[in-house]
């Protein structure tokens, strides 16, 4: 597989679940888990849900009964996800439903999500604009919302490569690109959501939630890196040629396990 070939987005999905499920800055539960149940589910929208792995995740460790909704623009992953929630139950046994929503997930209003005693994505707000992030904080204010995993722009690779800094910056450019007029927000995402929900005076506690990758990981911090140096590549043409020879490099590295990668993300609680 070369630098440009990359895995579908569901077996992207898949492979990254365990990274992520070990990055999630599981302390921040701790006050999602102290909230009252009772026989009545507790109803949690997941927005940009993918194949489910947050929800998997997020339902087997806390209690109670629980009810599911899984919002995603795309009906095959939400497929996926409902059927990965299949067996899942909470962390005292009690059950575990899911519903699933296909639309946009920038134009959601606190009206979709009457009823919800808590809010949860992972992986998202690099993806949205400054605008989006301000709709999607408006929906949410009045119960706790969990974002985790969102990128920060900080990589470390070990050992270092001279190329590598150059390729994080041009890498951190694409992320802010501009998409049919839409300016994402990339790295700098966690932070305009945390002022946002500052405006709205919602405290947001924050925990660092890297990936750390090393042997045991190979197969991920490759598939990773191609998409890492793709982007880079993608919004700097001239690093194509020097690309090349840094790619066996790192490449050559993960397949012998002596490469180690460090990803920075961050998780944010909002209002719990």
């Amino acid at each position: 597989m070369t630098v440009e070939e990359t895995l579908p987005f569901a077996d992207w999905l898949r492979l990254r679940e365990p990274a992520d499920a070990a990055a999630r800055a599981e302390d921040l539960l701790d006050a999602l888990r102290a909230r009252p149940t009772g026989n009545t589910p507790t109803v949690i929208h997941d927005l940009g849900s993918g194949t489910g792995s947050m929800s998997r995740w997020l339902a087997a460790r806390l209690p109670g009964p629980q009810h599911w909704v899984l919002h995603d623009r795309d009906a095959d992953l939400l497929a996926r996800a409902a059927e990965g929630m299949t067996g899942v139950r909470a962390a005292d046994g009690a059950p575990v439903t899911v519903r699933t929503s296909c639309g946009d997930l920038t134009r959601l209003t606190a009206a979709d999500l009457a009823g919800a005693s808590l809010v949860t994505a992972s992986a998202l707000l690099d993806m949205l604009t400054a605008e989006d992030v301000e709709r999607v904080v408006a929906a949410c204010v009045g119960r706790p919302a969990l974002f985790a995993i969102s990128v920060t722009g900080r990589v470390r690779l070990s050992p270092t490569d001279p190329l590598d800094e150059e390729v994080e910056a041009a890498f951190n450019d694409h992320q802010r690109r501009t998409v049919d007029g839409r300016r994402l927000l990339g790295p700098d995402a966690a932070a305009a959501t945390v002022a946002a929900f500052a405006r709205h005076g919602v405290d947001v506690r924050e925990r660092p939630s890297p990936w750390r990758l090393g042997p045991e990981q190979a197969d991920l911090a490759a598939e990773w890196f191609r998409g890492w140096l793709g982007a880079a590549c993608a919004q700097r043409p001239d690093l194509a040629g020097p690309a090349q020879a840094y790619a066996r490099r790192r490449l050559a590295d993960a397949a012998a396990g002596r490469l180690t990668v460090l990803v920075d993300h961050t998780d944010l609680l909002a209002g719990g």
